[in-house]
């Protein structure tokens, strides 16, 4: 087979099995891996010699070791330094060695020992740190301790690749081979990042007068690559010079430029070589050893686990958030593929039996993290004292508030809100989990409270009863439908206005109960274009005309609500406003048509209808009221209050909510 048959083999089957696994949401490094299993020579028989394809790949190892020099900042490093030489060293050196002598005590070298103790020392920062993002923990106390002890990790594979090689030797060859390989990295290290910092910086000056970003592209893949070979020479490994390249680009302005161009050669490098580990799976010998590959992974969930566990307990980290770094980080990593392509000889039997249990552990690891709170409310007895006190604290903040809006989430987006309605002088709560946050905007005398939104009994200690409306003001569509779910639970009528990244967003938060969702990409592509319309000499009467048009055909509920200064006098009771009524259970309104119910006689105009799971029923004069509707009309206080008395008679006491815009 050719070098272009096999690209085109690899990218095919590649883009095929990532898009699958996507889309039953599991890491693409597992398509990867099915991949390379199935064409393999193991199985279809399609690649019978992977050398062409492991040479190919391992620039992917490479690119891969230049993201994670792009990671290290000393002044990362300080600021964790607690987390990540505290917590991260000990994990990794203690999993390590008590793997090692699991081996050694089943008959293994301890050199073999050593290596598989690498190997499952290492946890998926991919996965771990896409969770924790979806999740809004990162910046949790469990959160930091998980990032701490990954970003060490990371740099552990360093030490590593340079280590794992040299165990195949005898134990004489090995000493001088690995003091060898420690004085040159030391000489080579020393001297590329000593002349290195101001000839990177001053290159990097020269490449970008250019203006290319072809040329600014090639110019990082060339010094990656350079220094790549530089290490080769010395006779280190291509990664480790790969990783210096990088560390010396992150103390440049052009680190972030840099990291999304290198992004898509990664990826797609470390793809092809996850396929090419993907080759060495051998379903005969796998199955001739199924009972030591559910071994092997119950020990490495099981010890890991509680290695994590005792070093965080160890560390004063509360037994709830040790609990919570040992499950989150009890699972293999991506590194254990890289450090097992780089042991040298090990055993075929062996090397199936940690593919498997790595490969397994990844993919029960969403699983655990998914029940992780479930295990620590469970066992952990502090967890729930530590719950009450937050939620008897959040209630006795919020216990005088009353119509207040309840603000989920309190980043910069909450931030600018509650000084919004500070200003008008209106009520506000506010709920974060970011315990840093949340005790710098206490002591500057906001209302605020250390609570998780997607939790009811949260919800409800802010006084999500007495609450005049919610506003979800985090960017996570998931944390957003939970809060939508328990908000429509206890309180069906209340309004709720959330927001959302971009219009894809609209549609499942709709469904979910929210009154309103606000775009920020439609926002600010408004103004955006307010600002550009008006600068290209068009009226400004016809530019806000325009955007107040796009408004109301967007948010139904506020259609014609967007007038322009003047074309209404000060805020009293004769300008017209939004009023939502919930119609409860034994409602005289209920089956009535709003032709019979004739808000026009009182008045008002009915604006919208919603139903649980519709955001918006179609309006006609044959439209039926249904119990558990929340109609929303305009008109002026006066009329508005006659028609809630007359379409809420016979409800029961505390069935009406109410909003006024």
């Amino acid at each position: 087979m050719n070098t272009l048959q096999l690209i085109l083999m690899l990218l095919g089957a590649s883009v095929l099995a990532v898009v699958l696994f996507r889309r039953v949401n599991l890491p693409p490094v597992l398509g990867y891996l099915l991949v390379g299993s199935l064409i393999g020579p193991h199985a279809f028989h399609f690649m019978e010699d992977s050398n062409d394809a492991e040479q190919l790949a391992e620039f992917g190892v490479v690119f891969l070791m230049f993201s994670i020099g792009l990671e290290f900042s000393l002044s990362k490093l300080k600021a964790m330094k607690r987390t990540v030489f505290g917590l991260g060293l000990a994990q990794v050196m203690l999993t390590t060695l008590v793997f090692a002598a699991i081996a050694i005590l089943g008959g293994h070298s301890w050199q073999l020992g050593l290596a598989i103790g690498g190997v499952l020392s290492m946890s998926s920062t991919a996965v771990i740190s896409k969770l924790l993002t979806e999740r809004l923990e990162l910046d949790a106390p469990h959160g930091r301790d998980i990032i701490g002890v990954l970003l060490f990790q990371d740099l552990a594979v360093v030490p590593f690749l340079i280590l794992l090689p040299s165990l195949s030797k005898p134990l004489e060859q090995m000493a001088v081979l690995m003091g060898v390989a420690l004085l040159k990295a030391i000489v080579t290290l020393s001297l590329i990042l000593f002349f290195g910092q101001r000839l990177m910086r001053q290159w990097f000056h020269f490449v970008a007068r250019a203006r290319s970003p072809e040329i600014f592209a090639l110019n990082v893949i060339l010094i990656t690559l350079f220094l790549a070979y530089l290490t080769e020479l010395a006779g280190l490994s291509l990664a480790l010079g790969a990783f210096v390249a990088g560390m010396l680009i992150s103390e440049t302005e052009y680190k972030h430029t840099v990291e999304a161009d290198i992004k898509p050669f990664r990826d797609v490098l470390m793809g092809l070589f996850f396929v090419t580990i993907g080759m060495k799976f051998d379903m005969a010998i796998l199955l001739d050893n199924w009972w030591a590959v559910l071994v092997a992974l119950f020990a490495l969930l099981l010890v890991k686990g509680c290695i994590v566990w005792a070093v965080a307990r160890r560390m004063k980290v509360t037994s709830g958030n040790a609990v919570r770094d040992a499950l989150w980080l009890c699972a293999g990593g991506e590194f254990g593929f890289v450090l097992l392509g780089e042991a040298g000889e090990i055993p075929p039997h062996v090397v199936q039996v940690l593919l498997s249990a790595l490969v397994l552990s990844m993919l029960i690891a969403p699983f655990i993290i998914q029940y992780c709170e479930r295990v620590v409310t469970r066992f952990i007895r502090s967890e729930w004292l530590l719950k009450s006190v937050q939620i008897t604290q959040a209630a006795a903040k919020s216990m005088t508030t009353e119509k207040h809006a309840l603000i989920c989430g309190f980043g910069r987006c909450g931030q600018f809100l509650a000084r919004f309605l500070a200003q008008e002088g209106v009520a506000y709560m506010a709920m974060d989990i970011d315990a840093e946050r949340v005790r710098e905007a206490a002591s500057q005398g906001e209302s605020i409270v250390f609570a998780d939104a997607t939790r009811r009994e949260s919800l409800l200690s802010a006084g999500l009863q007495r609450a005049g409306v919610v506003i979800i003001a985090v960017d996570n569509i998931r944390s957003a439908e939970k809060i939508l779910h328990h908000v429509r639970d206890c309180r069906p009528e209340l309004p709720v206005v959330t927001r959302a990244a971009d219009e894809r967003a609209f549609e499942p938060l709709s469904k979910a109960g929210a009154t309103e969702v606000v775009s920020e990409s439609l926002e600010a592509s408004l103004m955006l274009a307010t600002h550009a319309l008006v600068l290209m000499g068009l009226p400004m009467n016809r530019v806000l005309r325009r955007v107040r048009e796009t408004r109301s055909e967007r948010y139904q509920l506020l259609r014609g609500f967007f007038y322009s200064p003047g074309e209404h006098g000060g805020d009293n009771d004769l300008h017209p406003r939004l009023h939502s009524v919930w119609i409860g259970p034994g409602s005289s309104s209920i089956g009535r048509s709003l032709e019979e119910l004739d808000m026009a006689e009182l008045d008002c105009e009915v604006r919208a209808i919603q139903r649980r799971g519709i955001k918006s029923i179609a309006i006609t004069p044959n439209t039926r009221i249904k119990a558990g509707d929340v109609i929303v009309l305009l008109g002026i206080p006066a009329n508005l209050a006659a028609a809630e008395l007359s379409l809420r008679t016979a409800t029961a006491p505390g069935g009406v909510g109410n909003r006024e815009g």
